[in-house]
Protein backbone atom coordinates (compact mmCIF):
# COMPACT_ATOMS: atom_id res chain seq x y z
CA UNK A 1 0.00 0.00 0.00
CA UNK A 2 1.22 3.49 -0.88
CA UNK A 3 0.33 5.44 2.25
CA UNK A 4 -1.10 8.90 1.79
CA UNK A 5 1.57 10.17 4.19
CA UNK A 6 4.20 8.01 5.91
CA UNK A 7 5.01 10.03 9.02
CA UNK A 8 7.14 7.26 10.47
CA UNK A 9 9.42 7.34 7.43
CA UNK A 10 9.50 11.14 7.41
CA UNK A 11 10.63 11.37 11.02
CA UNK A 12 12.97 8.36 10.76
CA UNK A 13 15.31 10.51 8.66
CA UNK A 14 16.04 12.68 11.71
CA UNK A 15 15.84 9.98 14.35
CA UNK A 16 19.33 10.45 15.75
CA UNK A 17 19.06 14.26 15.95
CA UNK A 18 15.58 14.04 17.47
CA UNK A 19 16.87 11.68 20.15
CA UNK A 20 19.74 14.04 20.92
CA UNK A 21 17.31 16.96 21.15
CA UNK A 22 15.07 14.98 23.48
CA UNK A 23 18.03 14.23 25.76
CA UNK A 24 19.08 17.89 25.82
CA UNK A 25 15.59 19.04 26.77
CA UNK A 26 15.26 16.29 29.36
CA UNK A 27 18.58 17.14 30.96
CA UNK A 28 17.90 20.87 30.93
CA UNK A 29 15.16 20.48 33.51
CA UNK A 30 13.28 23.36 31.87
CA UNK A 31 10.32 22.32 29.73
CA UNK A 32 8.15 25.42 29.15
CA UNK A 33 9.20 28.79 27.67
CA UNK A 34 12.93 28.26 27.72
CA UNK A 35 15.89 28.52 25.36
CA UNK A 36 14.71 25.90 22.86
CA UNK A 37 11.51 27.88 22.27
CA UNK A 38 13.43 31.14 21.93
CA UNK A 39 15.84 29.55 19.45
CA UNK A 40 13.07 28.17 17.29
CA UNK A 41 11.12 31.44 17.36
CA UNK A 42 14.21 33.29 16.14
CA UNK A 43 14.93 30.68 13.46
CA UNK A 44 11.38 30.59 12.13
CA UNK A 45 11.04 34.39 12.09
CA UNK A 46 14.23 34.54 10.04
CA UNK A 47 12.98 31.78 7.74
CA UNK A 48 9.70 33.61 7.08
CA UNK A 49 11.33 37.02 6.83
CA UNK A 50 9.55 38.62 9.80
CA UNK A 51 10.78 40.37 12.92
CA UNK A 52 8.91 38.15 15.33
CA UNK A 53 7.61 34.62 15.82
CA UNK A 54 5.50 33.65 18.81
CA UNK A 55 5.20 29.91 19.50
CA UNK A 56 1.81 28.64 20.65
CA UNK A 57 0.16 25.28 21.31
CA UNK A 58 -1.43 24.71 17.89
CA UNK A 59 -2.63 26.34 14.68
CA UNK A 60 -6.16 27.02 15.92
CA UNK A 61 -4.81 28.88 18.94
CA UNK A 62 -2.55 30.88 16.62
CA UNK A 63 -5.65 32.17 14.83
CA UNK A 64 -7.71 32.66 17.99
CA UNK A 65 -4.95 34.49 19.86
CA UNK A 66 -4.15 36.85 16.99
CA UNK A 67 -7.76 37.98 16.69
CA UNK A 68 -8.04 38.21 20.47
CA UNK A 69 -4.89 40.34 20.61
CA UNK A 70 -6.28 42.71 17.97
CA UNK A 71 -9.43 43.05 20.08
CA UNK A 72 -7.38 43.83 23.18
CA UNK A 73 -5.30 46.36 21.25
CA UNK A 74 -8.45 48.05 19.94
CA UNK A 75 -7.62 47.34 16.31
CA UNK A 76 -11.00 45.61 15.93
CA UNK A 77 -14.12 45.26 18.09
CA UNK A 78 -16.70 42.61 18.91
CA UNK A 79 -19.14 42.03 16.05
CA UNK A 80 -16.81 43.16 13.28
CA UNK A 81 -16.90 41.19 10.04
CA UNK A 82 -14.12 38.90 8.87
CA UNK A 83 -13.95 37.80 5.23
CA UNK A 84 -12.90 34.16 4.93
CA UNK A 85 -13.09 31.55 2.14
CA UNK A 86 -16.03 29.15 2.49
CA UNK A 87 -13.94 26.10 1.58
CA UNK A 88 -11.38 26.43 4.36
CA UNK A 89 -10.97 23.93 7.18
CA UNK A 90 -13.37 24.67 10.03
CA UNK A 91 -10.55 25.87 12.33
CA UNK A 92 -10.39 29.19 10.49
CA UNK A 93 -14.10 29.79 11.15
CA UNK A 94 -13.85 28.60 14.76
CA UNK A 95 -11.24 31.26 15.49
CA UNK A 96 -13.55 33.99 14.22
CA UNK A 97 -16.62 32.92 16.19
CA UNK A 98 -14.51 32.26 19.31
CA UNK A 99 -13.77 36.00 19.38
CA UNK A 100 -17.39 37.07 18.84
CA UNK A 101 -16.60 38.26 15.34
CA UNK A 102 -18.79 37.59 12.31
CA UNK A 103 -17.48 35.26 9.59
CA UNK A 104 -18.39 36.38 6.08
CA UNK A 105 -17.94 33.31 3.91
CA UNK A 106 -17.04 33.84 0.26
CA UNK A 107 -16.59 31.55 -2.71
CA UNK A 108 -13.05 30.50 -3.69
CA UNK A 109 -11.50 30.83 -7.12
CA UNK A 110 -12.18 27.58 -8.99
CA UNK A 111 -8.70 27.36 -10.50
CA UNK A 112 -6.69 27.91 -7.32
CA UNK A 113 -9.25 26.99 -4.61
CA UNK A 114 -8.09 30.21 -2.92
CA UNK A 115 -9.55 33.55 -1.90
CA UNK A 116 -9.56 36.12 -4.71
CA UNK A 117 -9.71 39.91 -4.61
CA UNK A 118 -12.78 39.79 -6.86
CA UNK A 119 -14.74 37.82 -4.25
CA UNK A 120 -13.43 40.01 -1.43
CA UNK A 121 -14.76 43.11 -3.18
CA UNK A 122 -18.16 41.47 -3.74
CA UNK A 123 -18.55 40.80 -0.02
CA UNK A 124 -16.79 43.83 1.45
CA UNK A 125 -18.79 46.20 3.67
CA UNK A 126 -18.21 49.02 6.14
CA UNK A 127 -18.21 46.37 8.88
CA UNK A 128 -15.34 44.42 7.30
CA UNK A 129 -12.27 44.80 9.50
CA UNK A 130 -10.24 41.65 8.77
CA UNK A 131 -9.48 39.47 5.76
CA UNK A 132 -8.17 35.93 6.31
CA UNK A 133 -6.56 34.61 3.13
CA UNK A 134 -6.13 30.85 3.56
CA UNK A 135 -3.18 29.51 1.58
CA UNK A 136 -5.08 26.29 0.95
CA UNK A 137 -3.21 23.09 0.07
CA UNK A 138 0.08 25.04 0.19
CA UNK A 139 -0.51 27.72 -2.45
CA UNK A 140 -0.26 31.43 -1.73
CA UNK A 141 -3.35 33.53 -2.39
CA UNK A 142 -2.98 36.57 -4.66
CA UNK A 143 -1.41 38.44 -1.79
CA UNK A 144 -0.06 41.48 -3.60
CA UNK A 145 -3.58 42.43 -4.72
CA UNK A 146 -5.17 41.56 -1.37
CA UNK A 147 -2.61 43.54 0.63
CA UNK A 148 -2.98 46.59 -1.62
CA UNK A 149 -6.77 46.51 -1.19
CA UNK A 150 -6.49 46.02 2.59
CA UNK A 151 -4.18 49.03 2.93
CA UNK A 152 -6.52 51.11 0.81
CA UNK A 153 -9.48 50.20 3.07
CA UNK A 154 -7.44 50.27 6.31
CA UNK A 155 -8.29 46.70 7.30
CA UNK A 156 -6.18 43.93 8.78
CA UNK A 157 -4.91 40.81 7.02
CA UNK A 158 -4.37 37.59 8.95
CA UNK A 159 -2.77 34.92 6.80
CA UNK A 160 -3.82 31.36 7.53
CA UNK A 161 -0.53 29.73 6.58
CA UNK A 162 -1.20 26.39 8.24
CA UNK A 163 -0.50 24.52 4.99
CA UNK A 164 1.98 26.84 3.32
CA UNK A 165 5.31 26.71 5.16
CA UNK A 166 7.91 28.09 2.76
CA UNK A 167 5.58 29.09 -0.09
CA UNK A 168 7.04 32.20 -1.72
CA UNK A 169 6.21 34.81 -4.34
CA UNK A 170 8.16 37.92 -5.34
CA UNK A 171 10.69 37.02 -2.65
CA UNK A 172 8.10 37.18 0.14
CA UNK A 173 7.17 34.02 2.00
CA UNK A 174 3.92 32.92 3.57
CA UNK A 175 3.87 34.53 6.99
CA UNK A 176 5.41 37.82 5.89
CA UNK A 177 2.61 39.28 3.73
CA UNK A 178 -0.11 40.15 6.23
CA UNK A 179 -0.26 42.04 9.51
CA UNK A 180 0.14 38.62 11.09
CA UNK A 181 0.13 34.98 10.08
CA UNK A 182 -0.95 31.80 11.84
CA UNK A 183 0.93 28.53 11.37
CA UNK A 184 0.16 24.97 12.39
CA UNK A 185 2.92 22.43 12.96
CA UNK A 186 0.54 19.49 13.21
CA UNK A 187 2.57 16.31 12.49
CA UNK A 188 1.30 15.97 8.91
CA UNK A 189 2.26 19.50 7.83
CA UNK A 190 5.26 20.25 5.60
CA UNK A 191 6.94 21.40 8.81
CA UNK A 192 5.42 19.08 11.39
CA UNK A 193 6.13 18.57 15.06
CA UNK A 194 5.81 15.25 16.88
CA UNK A 195 2.59 16.47 18.45
CA UNK A 196 0.50 19.62 18.35
CA UNK A 197 2.30 22.93 17.86
CA UNK A 198 1.75 26.31 16.23
CA UNK A 199 3.13 29.83 15.82
CA UNK A 200 2.30 33.39 14.82
CA UNK A 201 4.59 35.59 12.74
CA UNK A 202 4.38 39.38 12.60
CA UNK A 203 6.37 42.62 12.31
CA UNK A 204 4.12 44.38 14.84
CA UNK A 205 5.96 44.73 18.16
CA UNK A 206 2.80 45.61 20.10
CA UNK A 207 1.08 42.50 18.76
CA UNK A 208 4.10 40.35 19.60
CA UNK A 209 4.19 41.56 23.19
CA UNK A 210 0.49 41.06 23.85
CA UNK A 211 0.55 37.62 22.23
CA UNK A 212 3.36 36.53 24.53
CA UNK A 213 1.18 37.58 27.44
CA UNK A 214 -2.07 36.09 26.14
CA UNK A 215 -0.54 32.68 25.48
CA UNK A 216 0.56 32.52 29.12
CA UNK A 217 -2.78 32.96 30.93
CA UNK A 218 -2.69 36.67 30.12
CA UNK A 219 0.33 37.06 32.38
CA UNK A 220 3.87 38.30 31.87
CA UNK A 221 4.65 38.49 35.57
CA UNK A 222 3.89 35.32 37.54
CA UNK A 223 0.50 35.46 39.29
CA UNK A 224 -0.24 38.88 37.82
CA UNK A 225 -2.77 38.67 34.96
CA UNK A 226 -3.29 41.58 32.60
CA UNK A 227 -5.76 39.85 30.26
CA UNK A 228 -8.14 36.90 30.13
CA UNK A 229 -5.61 34.75 28.35
CA UNK A 230 -5.11 31.11 27.42
CA UNK A 231 -2.67 28.38 28.28
CA UNK A 232 -1.23 28.01 24.78
CA UNK A 233 2.51 27.59 24.88
CA UNK A 234 4.75 25.81 22.40
CA UNK A 235 6.70 23.52 24.72
CA UNK A 236 10.46 23.10 24.75
CA UNK A 237 10.45 19.58 23.35
CA UNK A 238 8.37 20.39 20.27
CA UNK A 239 10.37 23.58 19.71
CA UNK A 240 13.61 21.58 19.77
CA UNK A 241 12.18 19.05 17.31
CA UNK A 242 10.96 21.81 14.99
CA UNK A 243 14.40 23.45 14.92
CA UNK A 244 15.82 20.19 13.61
CA UNK A 245 13.09 19.64 11.04
CA UNK A 246 13.20 23.24 9.81
CA UNK A 247 16.62 22.49 8.30
CA UNK A 248 14.97 20.06 5.87
CA UNK A 249 11.94 22.15 4.94
CA UNK A 250 13.22 23.81 1.76
CA UNK A 251 14.60 20.51 0.45
CA UNK A 252 11.34 18.72 1.26
CA UNK A 253 9.31 21.42 -0.50
CA UNK A 254 11.44 20.99 -3.62
CA UNK A 255 10.72 17.27 -3.52
CA UNK A 256 6.97 17.92 -3.22
CA UNK A 257 7.10 20.30 -6.18
CA UNK A 258 8.90 17.70 -8.29
CA UNK A 259 6.24 15.09 -7.57
CA UNK A 260 3.48 17.62 -8.26
CA UNK A 261 5.10 18.54 -11.57
CA UNK A 262 5.05 14.89 -12.61
CA UNK A 263 1.42 14.47 -11.59
CA UNK A 264 0.42 17.60 -13.49
CA UNK A 265 2.25 16.68 -16.68
CA UNK A 266 1.80 12.89 -16.75
CA UNK A 267 -1.74 12.27 -15.47
CA UNK A 268 -3.79 12.47 -18.65
CA UNK A 269 -7.31 11.27 -18.02
CA UNK A 270 -10.37 13.27 -19.05
CA UNK A 271 -12.22 11.95 -15.98
CA UNK A 272 -9.69 13.58 -13.65
CA UNK A 273 -9.24 17.35 -13.61
CA UNK A 274 -5.62 18.35 -13.00
CA UNK A 275 -4.48 21.81 -11.95
CA UNK A 276 -1.16 23.29 -13.00
CA UNK A 277 0.11 25.94 -10.58
CA UNK A 278 3.12 28.22 -10.41
CA UNK A 279 5.81 26.20 -8.69
CA UNK A 280 7.35 28.71 -6.28
CA UNK A 281 4.15 29.93 -4.66
CA UNK A 282 2.96 26.39 -3.96
CA UNK A 283 4.57 23.93 -1.53
CA UNK A 284 2.04 21.16 -2.22
CA UNK A 285 1.08 20.25 1.29
CA UNK A 286 -1.67 18.51 -0.66
CA UNK A 287 -1.99 17.59 -4.32
CA UNK A 288 -5.68 17.90 -5.08
CA UNK A 289 -7.56 16.78 -8.19
CA UNK A 290 -11.26 16.99 -9.05
CA UNK A 291 -13.55 14.37 -10.51
CA UNK A 292 -17.27 13.82 -10.78
CA UNK A 293 -16.55 10.18 -10.01
CA UNK A 294 -14.73 10.65 -6.71
CA UNK A 295 -15.93 7.56 -4.86
CA UNK A 296 -15.29 5.37 -7.87
CA UNK A 297 -11.78 6.81 -8.23
CA UNK A 298 -11.06 6.35 -4.52
CA UNK A 299 -12.22 2.74 -4.66
CA UNK A 300 -10.22 2.12 -7.85
CA UNK A 301 -7.01 3.54 -6.37
CA UNK A 302 -7.55 1.65 -3.13
CA UNK A 303 -7.78 -1.60 -5.12
CA UNK A 304 -4.43 -0.62 -6.58
CA UNK A 305 -3.12 -0.15 -3.03
CA UNK A 306 -3.00 3.65 -3.22
CA UNK A 307 -4.42 5.56 -0.25
CA UNK A 308 -6.24 8.84 -0.94
CA UNK A 309 -8.01 11.32 1.34
CA UNK A 310 -10.63 14.07 1.01
CA UNK A 311 -9.73 17.58 2.20
CA UNK A 312 -12.48 18.28 3.15
CA UNK A 313 -15.69 16.26 2.72
CA UNK A 314 -18.05 18.72 4.48
CA UNK A 315 -17.76 22.52 4.23
CA UNK A 316 -17.98 24.49 7.51
CA UNK A 317 -21.43 25.95 6.76
CA UNK A 318 -22.89 22.45 6.45
CA UNK A 319 -21.55 21.33 9.83
CA UNK A 320 -23.85 21.02 12.86
CA UNK A 321 -21.52 23.39 14.69
CA UNK A 322 -22.61 26.20 12.35
CA UNK A 323 -26.32 25.65 11.93
CA UNK A 324 -26.75 29.43 11.75
CA UNK A 325 -24.90 29.40 8.42
CA UNK A 326 -27.04 26.66 6.83
CA UNK A 327 -29.08 29.12 4.76
CA UNK A 328 -26.17 30.52 2.80
CA UNK A 329 -25.73 29.34 -0.78
CA UNK A 330 -22.22 28.46 -1.93
CA UNK A 331 -22.61 26.48 -5.18
CA UNK A 332 -18.92 26.60 -6.14
CA UNK A 333 -17.75 25.54 -2.69
CA UNK A 334 -20.36 22.80 -2.42
CA UNK A 335 -19.34 21.36 -5.77
CA UNK A 336 -15.66 21.52 -4.89
CA UNK A 337 -16.29 19.60 -1.67
CA UNK A 338 -18.15 16.93 -3.62
CA UNK A 339 -15.40 16.46 -6.20
CA UNK A 340 -11.95 17.01 -4.66
CA UNK A 341 -9.56 14.19 -3.89
CA UNK A 342 -6.01 14.34 -2.51
CA UNK A 343 -3.37 12.06 -4.03
CA UNK A 344 -0.36 10.83 -2.02
CA UNK A 345 2.51 13.32 -1.92
CA UNK A 346 5.41 13.53 0.51
CA UNK A 347 9.19 13.98 0.53
CA UNK A 348 9.71 10.27 1.22
CA UNK A 349 7.73 8.99 -1.78
CA UNK A 350 9.82 6.86 -4.10
CA UNK A 351 9.81 7.36 -7.85
CA UNK A 352 8.26 3.96 -8.47
CA UNK A 353 5.42 4.93 -6.11
CA UNK A 354 4.87 8.19 -8.00
CA UNK A 355 4.81 6.24 -11.25
CA UNK A 356 2.32 3.76 -9.81
CA UNK A 357 -0.05 6.60 -8.85
CA UNK A 358 0.23 8.15 -12.32
CA UNK A 359 -0.31 4.82 -14.09
CA UNK A 360 -3.34 3.99 -11.93
CA UNK A 361 -4.93 7.40 -12.49
CA UNK A 362 -4.44 7.08 -16.23
CA UNK A 363 -6.03 3.64 -16.30
CA UNK A 364 -9.14 4.73 -14.37
CA UNK A 365 -12.37 4.56 -16.38
CA UNK A 366 -16.12 4.34 -15.90
CA UNK A 367 -17.95 1.45 -17.51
Amino acid sequence: MINFLDLKAINKRDEKDLQIAFKKVLESGWYIQGEFLKNFEDEYAEFCGTKYCIGVANGLDALILTLKAWLELGYIKSGDEVIVPANTYIATILAISANNLKPVLVEPDEKTFNLSLEEIKKNFSKKTKVIIPVHLYGQLCEMEKIIAFAKQENILVLEDSAQAHGAIEDGIKAGAWGNASAFSFYPGKNLGALGDAGAITTNDKNLKEILETLRNYGSNIKYKNEYKGLNSRLDELQAAFLSIKLKRLEEDNICRRQIAKRYSSEIKNNLIQIYTHEQENHVYHLYVVRTKYRQQLMNFLNRHEIQTLIHYPIPPYEQNAYKELRNIKMPTTSQIHREILSLPISPVMKQDEVEKVIKACNSFNIR
